[in-house]
């Protein structure tokens, strides 16, 4: 009988599962031992009951659905002291969605900076699911409004584009300076209050990046088109790694292209390579999205070659070759008062064509400008 028992009760002790073991285990450090229910050990992040976060959002009714992230679906919430929330729910609960789950918190609770956004809590490890809870942020996403479902033309002038990417350029060099690396910068992540001020977002893939040391060997995670080629091939992530994916959010918002589509030609799928090809043929006026008075407006033009080859630096295959993100968010507010000069200085850029390595001038200036 004994023996029985003991079967019995290994059984049931399985049934729980690896991921339900690796949720206890993973989730028990974010709770001081204290108070496990009501406490976080993170200050200033809240710990929802999984009924409060239900009701919040009508049981997760699919109208309250705002959009997917990287590892779960977001549900627009009303909490009980009123606060617009988004709930995110993870899409099953094994070790590799727990894990990023606590990376989040980890990340989010260290962090505070208005371009950031904020983290109010999570549901107990006691819960029968773990989710996030955020600030709402009403606007939806930067991708939405420049080729999804707001994108309108005229309706997200140059002004408000280069505020945009100095916002954005701002919260990845706090980040940076934090010892944190975004991993996953892309514009479905840069999300818009009703004033078009940015909030980034989804941290699951973040990682901490001690400032003595040059990279971080880990394997290639993030979105397609997006993605540093350097990292993606030597395995070798550094804070330049996001300096490119900034690069292809700057030629979006110069073109209101998707960073990929199949439906281009086969040299354009990427929209990092036909950027690439377009300045280095003097072709940036085929690229820039026409709504933004690129041929009518000389300032505008003039800024948008500014970024156009703020740009080109970020995209450089050789890490080495890109702006570190201080330097990016200097320029672009350089470029956004205006307080350049009228020649732009020419940047000498290892490009590659067909294998073969040279040195090239990227030149800018009001003549380049004019006889575009």
């Amino acid at each position: 009988m004994c023996f029985i028992f003991f079967i019995r009760r290994r059984r049931n002790r399985n049934r729980d599962g690896p991921s339900s073991n690796a949720s206890r285990s993973i989730y028990s450090k974010i709770y001081s031992r204290s108070d496990t229910k009501k406490g976080s050990a993170y200050p200033g992040v809240h710990v929802f009951t999984y009924k409060e976060l239900e009701q919040a959002t009508n049981y997760f009714d699919s109208s309250k659905k705002l959009g997917d992230g990287g590892f779960g679906t977001v549900y627009y919430g009303r909490i009980r002291d009123g606060r617009a929330v988004a709930v995110k729910r993870l899409y099953e609960t094994n070790c590799k969605r727990v894990e990023q789950f606590l990376n989040e918190i980890e990340i989010l609770a260290r962090l505070r900076h208005q371009n950031l956004v904020l983290l109010y809590g999570c549901t107990s490890r006691h819960s029968r699911e773990l989710l996030l809870v955020y600030e709402y942020v009403p606007n939806g996403t930067l991708a939405n409004h420049l080729h999804g479902g707001k994108a309108k033309p005229g309706a997200l002038p140059w002004h408000t584009r280069i505020n945009i990417a100095v916002e954005t350029a701002s919260a990845l060099f706090y980040l940076h300076a934090s010892e944190i690396i975004h991993r996953d910068v892309k514009t479905t992540n840069i999300l818009l209050d009703n004033n078009f001020c940015v909030k980034v977002a989804d941290f699951g893939l973040s990682r901490l990046f001690p400032m003595d040391v040059t990279h971080v060997s880990t394997a290639p995670q993030g979105t397609p088109g997006y993605v540093d080629p350097d990292y993606n091939q030597c395995y070798q992530l550094t804070t330049k790694s996001d300096v490119y994916s900034f690069g292809v959010v700057l030629v979006e918002l110069i073109s209101s292209l998707p960073a990929v589509d199949v439906t281009r030609h086969r040299q354009e799928i990427n929209l990092s390579n036909m950027a690439i090809n377009k300045i280095q043929k003097n072709a940036l006026h085929e690229l820039v999205d026409p709504s933004l008075g690129y041929e009518s407006d000389f300032k505008v033009r003039k800024m948008i070659n500014a970024v156009a080859e703020l740009a080109f630096r970020c995209l450089q295959s050789e890490t080495d070759m890109r702006p570190s993100m201080v330097d990016v968010e200097n320029e672009l507010k350089r470029i956004q008062s205006d307080d350049f000069s009228k020649e732009i200085t020419t940047t000498m850029i290892v490009i590659s064509k067909g294998g073969v390595w040279s040195e090239k001038a990227l030149s800018l200036s009001e003549k380049a400008i004019s006889d575009s």
